[in-house]
């Protein structure tokens, strides 16, 4: 399920993805959902960014057939 996030003046990329996904890493899931903000490095306050569901890893120690 797709949530938003209503951005705080001074929110940046990563701060969005480590408060919606506990991750500075997805930080390239929310640019590519929301390319028209893709210019802004620091936010006004007030944007809705789309922030879609990431996928679960998969662990290598699953048996192939439950992968």
């Amino acid at each position: 399920m797709t949530k938003t996030y209503k951005t705080v003046q001074g929110d940046q990329w990563d701060f969005v993805s480590y408060k919606m996904y506990g991750n500075e890493r997805y930080m390239h899931v929310l640019l590519e959902a929301n390319p028209e903000y893709q210019d802004l490095t620091v936010f006004p306050a007030g944007l809705t960014l789309t922030c879609p569901d990431i996928p679960t890893p998969q662990s290598i120690f699953s048996p192939p057939w439950s992968r």
